[in-house]
């Protein structure tokens, strides 16, 4: 089993629901921070002392305080960490229940877990770093695995994402090819944007921008 596991979450009832599942697992060595550049810096230091972290477990959203932080969210810390320090293994635990950014946490950062907070997060976070220990298979919660199978989430891609981020911040779409060449987006052609458009529209029966975005923000995309 890990020696040696930090938590970050900002709530103390996660910690003790972390706490307990691995005492639990008699994980002799475990630590805790309630900000993403406080979890950063643990893991810098056991990693310049020779005792590195094996497992971080943490949270994806923080609530804003007084204290200014460089990053200001689990997937900020997650994702500079898989950078640096790419061995370590990673369990998200979260409420956070959108396909494209669960998806794109495996995808992107190559996490080894996720965990949906709710009743039986304790069990299923146990079984989670339990298989992420044996390091044969990842972890996603039951109640999300219709995500791996979401054809939405696998056939719409990051170009398409940009798209419709942009729209949902009021960029028409006849300024779109604008924004896109002033971004360094490419293609960024005002006939491909609007083939792009179109077919996200058919794709999603959407009537229109508006009513694509709406859809978009629905299903966690945007």
């Amino acid at each position: 089993m890990f020696k040696k596991v930090l938590i970050v979450d900002d709530i103390d009832f996660n910690d003790i629901a972390a706490v307990q599942v691995l005492e639990e697992l008699e994980v002799p060595e475990i630590a805790f921070s309630k900000y993403c550049d406080d979890a950063l810096l643990k893991i810098k230091k056991a990693y310049k002392d020779n005792e590195p972290y094996q497992l971080l477990i943490s949270d994806l959203s923080f609530k804003v305080d007084h204290r200014e932080n460089t990053l200001n969210s689990g997937e900020e810390l997650i994702a500079v960490v898989k950078q640096l320090f790419p061995e370590i293994k990673i369990i998200a635990f979260s409420i956070e229940d959108k396909s494209y950014r669960i998806k794109s946490l495996f995808d992107k950062y190559k996490i080894n877990g996720f965990v949906m907070k709710g009743r039986s997060s304790i069990a299923e976070l146990k079984k989670a770093v339990e298989v992420v220990y044996e390091d044969t298979q990842n972890y996603l919660s039951p109640e999300l695995n219709h995500i791996l199978r979401d054809k939405t989430v696998n056939e719409i891609d990051n170009y398409d994402i940009q798209l419709m981020k942009y729209l949902s911040k009021g960029v028409a779409q006849e300024n779109m090819e604008a924004t896109f060449k002033e971004a360094g987006i490419t293609p960024n052609s005002k006939s491909t944007i609007e083939k792009r458009i179109n077919k996200l529209k058919i794709y999603f029966k959407a009537n229109n921008t508006t009513h694509l975005v709406a859809i978009a923000k629905d299903l966690g995309l945007v």
